[in-house]
């Protein structure tokens, strides 16, 4: 890859993760139509946070990572469909997407939560095995796509978070021993609280974007200057 990649919005990252999902769970239907993609966005079980995508904003991701190459468009039966290419962008192999589609399409995660919710797309033998993979993303030459994440107060375990997003916000312990309970509390209404405002932009985008092909055509019909 010769161009770094850009940082893609919540939405991108949904679109992306689901694409590479049901690439692996569902490969009768993969390539996926545009509302099969909308309802995996919108899925209520193993998605953090859970959306609600309208079309256009589904759509207007699909535009977006076609321009980074990350997502084809085919032309089969009735409707188009959609591909990824993130092993073919990324140049990683097929064990590292599916630890990247988790991370998009949940959040960050423990090694042993990872191996346990890739069950369905890939069998990773041990924990120590997920980890390798993990280190190798961390270490990427071309650019990390993963980091580990200081270890919660009470956890065994630190947790592991994408980079397709940028780097995830810094998370700090509470001050003089205060309760785990309420440090993961504080993170998880920060994460929502994230997502709810990136979902919004998102959809305000898609809908100005409508608005000005609206003006325009309009204009265009009556032979007016969109600037006047």
């Amino acid at each position: 890859m010769t161009q770094p990649l850009p940082i893609l919005s919540l939405v991108e990252t949904r679109v992306l993760g689901v694409l590479a999902e049901k690439q692996r769970t569902v490969p009768d239907s993969y390539p996926l139509t545009l509302n099969s993609l909308v309802s995996g966005c919108n899925q209520k079980t193993s998605r953090n946070p859970v959306l609600e995508l309208s079309e256009a904003q589904v759509q207007a991701a699909i535009d977006s990572l076609k321009g980074y190459s990350l997502v084809a468009e085919t032309s089969g039966g009735r409707a188009f469909r959609y591909e990824h290419n993130v092993d073919r962008v990324l140049r990683i192999p097929s064990q590292s997407v599916i630890l990247l589609t988790v991370l998009m399409l949940r959040g960050p995660q423990t090694a042993g939560e990872l191996r346990i919710a890739c069950d369905r797309m890939h069998n990773f033998a041990d924990i120590s095995s997920v980890e390798g993979f993990l280190d190798e993303l961390a270490e990427r030459q071309a650019g990390a796509l993963v980091v580990k994440l200081a270890r919660l107060p009470g956890a065994r375990e630190s947790r592991w978070a994408h980079l397709l997003s940028g780097a995830p916000a810094e998370e700090v312990a509470g001050p003089g021993g205060g309760s785990a309970e309420g440090a993961y509390a504080s993170h998880d209404a920060s994460l929502g609280e994230v997502a709810a405002l990136k979902a919004n932009v998102a959809r305000l985008e898609a809908e100005l974007a409508s608005l000005k092909a609206l003006v325009g055509r309009v204009c265009s019909e009556l032979g007016i200057s969109e600037a006047e």
